[in-house]
This record gives structure tokens, sequence and C-alpha cells, in this order.
């Protein structure tokens, strides 16, 4: 949890100059309706996922701050959602190894929908548009101090 909170912090910061604060950790992945998630697989010593969920707005400006831009259309944004997911991934994969073994990660996935845990069986189907994901997790939510930036990230291992 903590080499989580630290690897998106030094993303944000190395990437951005752009310091996050990391809001109470819940022990759970709750339904999520996110307009951009980046998803980022992990395989080694630990199996699991790193989810990045935010909003439209918060990930226009991301995709404004990272990539440089004026103004950021939805192959922008989804660029900078999956280099944001991928660069936290990897900053964890760098911490994590140092402290418990190894790790490789996928390629960065960028979908849009609403996130719900899965349920054994399923409440309802994902023909709504909704995406399953295990509900064994944290979630994190991370914010600017001047709030102009929020977003969540999920981890399940």
């Amino acid at each position: 949890m903590f080499t989580i909170m630290s690897a998106t912090q030094d993303t944000f910061k190395s990437y951005m100059n752009t310091d996050i604060y990391a809001g109470k950790v819940e022990k759970k992945i709750n339904p999520l309706h996110s307009d951009v998630v980046g998803i980022v697989g992990v395989a080694g010593d630990r199996v699991g996922y790193i989810i990045f969920a935010t909003e439209k707005g918060p990930a226009e400006q991301i995709a404004k701050d990272l990539l440089m831009l004026d103004e950021a259309d939805d192959e922008a944004i989804n660029d900078a959602v999956g280099e944001v997911a991928n660069n936290i991934a990897g900053v964890f994969k760098t911490k994590y190894h140092e402290q418990y073994g190894s790790v490789a990660l996928g390629l960065p996935l960028v979908l849009s929908g609403r996130l719900r845990p899965m349920t054994d069986p399923p409440e309802q189907s994902t023909m709504d548009g909704s995406m399953s994901v295990q509900c064994k997790g944290v979630t994190i939510p991370f914010t600017t101090m001047d709030g102009r930036l929020h977003f969540r990230v999920m981890v399940y291992m």
C-alpha cells in the first residue's frame, strides 16, 4: 500500500512537477464511475493489477500537464492516462523489487466506464458497459491541494 502511494506521488512529482496527497485508503474496491481508466497487469512473485481511474476533467488536465499541450483531445487523454498508469506501475516495480522480489509488468490498457467489484455469482450483467474487477484490493484516493486533480489508484494483488 505504501509502495503504491509513493510510486504515485513520485510519478506526479517527476513528470508533472505536481504534489499530490493520498486520502484514506479503502481496503476494498467499490463501484466507481470513471471516464478514463488505465490498467497495468503485474506478474512475478505477486500477480495483480494497478488501476488508475479518473473523470474526464482531471484526465484532460493530466494530459495537458504531462504532454505539455494547450488542448487535449481524446487520443491525448488516453495516451496520458496510459502513460501515468504505466509510470506508476514502473516506479512500483522498481520499489517493490528492491523490497520484495521480482515483478513484471504488462502493457497499459486504457478503457472508460464504470468499475464494479466482481461478485460470485455476478449481480448484474456486464451488458451495462461496466467492467468487473476483483474486489479484494485497496483503493487510494489522491488529490492536489487545490483540488484541480483528483483520481483513484486501485491495487489488486
